[in-house]
């Protein structure tokens, strides 16, 4: 298994993350609705769901962190990492995606079949640039950085040492983010 790691820092009303956001190639050899499912409660990863891609417009969540397994086919992401890049990805590969980070799909094979997750089963949000007030921004900023780091990733079930050893807001360059938000309210 082949892991791909993607930073990202403030971007507009885009809060993104000082986690990398991680892709794991092959992390479940074939795929399968159910074998995506299967390791993503083993690890953790609950209140999933499955369905033929995700959302066509970008959008982000502030209660929670995300992971998306493909069980089926491919898909292309538009990915607030790293000044928008796209990626693909298709069966078996699973990504672990920070909250804050702005995803959409742009492009999908008719057999597309993607599996969701979050850690601990928590509720997730949706949430578009487009349309948050700067008091809403402050808010969802504030909820994603408060939120724990997961006790294991929902593909390998190891500890996320990737965001153990991400820099803190301070040595990452999220100080002035992190000011804009307290001196605002």
């Amino acid at each position: 298994m082949k892991t791909e790691t993607y930073t990202s820092k403030p971007e507009g009303r885009i809060p993104n993350s000082r986690f990398p956001l991680l892709i794991h190639r092959g992390a479940i050899p074939g795929g399968g609705t159910g074998a995506v499912k299967a390791r993503f409660r083993e690890n953790g990863w609950q209140n999933n769901w499955e369905y033929p891609g995700v959302y066509e417009y970008a959008h982000f969540h502030s209660t929670t962190h995300e992971c998306l397994g493909c069980a089926a086919g491919w898909m292309e992401f538009s990915l607030s990492v790293e000044g928008w890049t796209k990626v693909r990805i298709e069966a078996g590969d699973v990504i672990v995606m920070p909250a804050g980070v702005s995803h959409e799909m742009v492009a999908r094979s008719d057999d597309i079949m993607m599996v969701g997750g979050y850690p601990d089963g928590r509720d997730w949000d949706n949430i578009q640039e487009a349309y948050l007030s700067d008091a809403d921004f402050r808010a969802a900023a504030k909820r994603i950085m408060m939120l724990p780091i997961p006790p294991k990733d929902p593909a390998t079930g190891a500890p996320l040492h990737q965001w153990h050893d991400a820099p803190s807001s301070v040595d990452g360059g999220w100080n002035d983010f992190r000011d804009g938000l307290d001196a605002s309210g």
